[in-house]
């Protein structure tokens, strides 16, 4: 027999001397610290990307008791040249589904958020409180949370604060477009929260098929129901006009607001392309800067009716939320 096999046979038949062995083991040392730690230690999960970005996966801004960690995707460029203006990302999905990885009909939108930092931005992609974990405002709360983390966290991330924009899509376009409306407004933050005055407030706001008009939104449903805007407001029955005010971008429009960007299918039978029109109408009376684009024979997500009307609308949509946002938060050279 093999000095291997018999000392294996040895350990099998003598368990009870393996497990002396191990306890005469020299004791075992870890960090310790003086009070509980509830902060997240497992490493960042780090993805690079062409155009030298790197993104971090999971990064915990807000632990609030009772929920799960609310997490950011982070995609940033080099940080040569300075710090980068931020964007930040949130999603869709009828305010009760969806996730930071996914935008309507394109097909792997972290490749396209990482383009966007190769071209010069700090791209952030929100997780937030679903209606099912906590009605509104929850939401808005956690969008208002994330930009005070990652302004408050500029040099970790390579960020210029005094340059921030927001873009979202159906719930996350109502999201981005509440957030952007309301800057300053303390009654959207949660209760004890202490943060400097305008420390959520964003510089440019690009809106796709968003909701804007929550009572118009309802009276356009059959028999005026209230669907997924009810369980997001936690209506017992039939919502308020109170309720739908509190929490309709228009309600908070006036002349401070930031420019924005309103794209919408004109064929969308999700949220009617009516909300981007009541929007865009209201921010010009109030003299917001406002480009609008309504796509023609395209519905939701701009999904068409065929797979290359719904690449071209997705395209059209995607090279004009660029080129917003580069045109609001580039600096501007002295000759301009």
């Amino acid at each position: 027999m093999s000095k291997y096999l018999l000392t294996l046979a040895l350990a099998m038949a003598l368990p009870g001397a393996a497990q002396a062995g191990a306890a005469k083991a020299a004791p075992r040392v870890f960090p310790v610290a003086a009070q509980p730690v509830l902060e997240d230690h497992y490493p960042v999960h780090v993805t690079q990307w062409p155009g030298g970005v790197t993104s971090l996966a999971d990064v915990t801004y807000s632990t609030i008791p009772g929920y799960r960690p609310m997490i950011v995707d982070i995609y940033m460029p080099p940080k040569s040249a300075g710090p980068k203006p931020l964007v930040l990302y949130i999603h869709g999905g009828g305010w009760v589904a969806g996730h930071t990885r996914h935008s309507g009909a394109l097909a792997d939108f972290p490749a396209a958020l990482a383009r966007l930092a190769s071209e010069g931005f700090v791209v952030a992609s929100l997780e937030y409180r679903l209606a099912a974990e906590a009605p509104f405002p929850a939401q808005v709360q956690d969008a208002r949370a994330a930009l005070r983390f990652l302004k408050g966290n500029a040099t970790r991330f390579g960020i210029d604060p005094t340059r921030t924009g927001i873009w979202g899509g159906s719930a996350g376009g109502h999201l981005s477009a509440l957030t952007a409306l309301s800057c300053g407004d303390a009654s959207l933050d949660a209760p004890g929260t202490k943060a400097a005055p305008g420390s959520e407030c964003v510089q440019a706001a690009a809106i796709w098929y968003g909701v804007f008009d929550f009572a118009a939104l309802s009276a356009g449903r059959p028999g005026g129901q209230d669907g997924a805007a009810g369980k997001l407001l936690g209506c017992d029955g039939p919502c308020t006009a109170e309720k739908f005010a509190a929490a309709s971008p228009n309600t908070y429009i006036d002349a401070k607001d930031p420019p924005f960007l309103l794209i919408h299918g004109v064929e969308d039978k999700t949220v009617p392309v009516a909300q981007s029109h009541l929007a865009e109408e209201k921010l010009k009376a109030a003299g917001v800067p406002v480009e609008s684009i309504y796509i023609e024979g395209v519905d939701h997500s701009f999904i068409g009716k065929t797979p290359e009307q719904t690449r071209e609308a997705s395209l059209r949509a995607m090279n004009a939320t660029f080129d917003f946002l580069h045109a609001r938060l580039d600096k501007k050279s002295p000759a301009k």
